[in-house]
């Protein structure tokens, strides 16, 4: 099941999840709830992200899911955000690579996290990493407040100019160039065997 819902649609203006958003989110959740109840699911951790961190509403809104839906919902630290991100696209990292650089770009926040795989145990040649590996591989993260959702509201939504477009790239590379000057992955992607997810 998915299906696009925004719940931060104009969060980053109004500080707060619209009374729509939520009405939307909560309809999928109801879907959600149905499907877990009929494959009795025993165990889930179910989680939210940046629109209801920020939100001066978010854990009113959650209360409000739990209401209606019966699920309960955690809101995630930017970090536990990052290092899910890592672990979801284990297998997908090349265990060849020396680096990775994972990207997990949402709605509301982007993460990016920086992989070490030189630091693994153990010299065994395999083309996908373990959950565990990629965890203990993180070197470094940030997490911004750059999203889908968050970027096109404040750069004109669905029909960008180029002029718009390109304040939008200048604006995206000033926040990521602290971690850029702190952890210098340009030139480490540039002369070393690097995976970029």
């Amino acid at each position: 099941f998915s299906r696009i819902i925004r719940l931060g649609e104009g969060v980053a203006s109004t500080g707060r999840l619209s009374e729509a958003a939520m009405a939307r989110t909560i309809d999928a959740l109801r879907v959600c709830s149905g499907k877990l109840q009929r494959a009795q699911v025993a165990r889930s951790r179910l989680v939210a992200t940046e629109a209801c961190r920020i939100a001066a509403n978010g854990e009113e809104f959650l209360d409000r899911v739990h209401a209606e839906t019966g699920l309960d919902i955690e809101i995630l630290s930017r970090e536990a955000e990052a290092r899910l991100a890592v672990s979801g696209c284990a297998a997908l990292l090349d265990a060849r690579s020396e680096l990775a650089l994972v990207f997990d770009i949402g709605g509301g926040s982007s993460e990016l996290v920086w992989l070490d795989l030189t630091t693994r145990a153990g010299d065994r040649p395999r083309s996908v990493l373990e959950r565990v590996e990629a965890q203990n591989a993180i070197a470094a993260w940030t997490s911004l407040p750059l999203g889908v959702v968050t970027l096109a509201e404040r750069f004109g939504g669905r029909h960008v100019t180029r002029d718009e477009f390109e304040a939008m790239v200048a604006f995206v590379r000033e926040h990521l160039e602290p971690f850029e000057r702190e952890h210098g992955f340009r030139d480490r992607i540039r002369n070393r065997r690097a995976h970029l997810l």
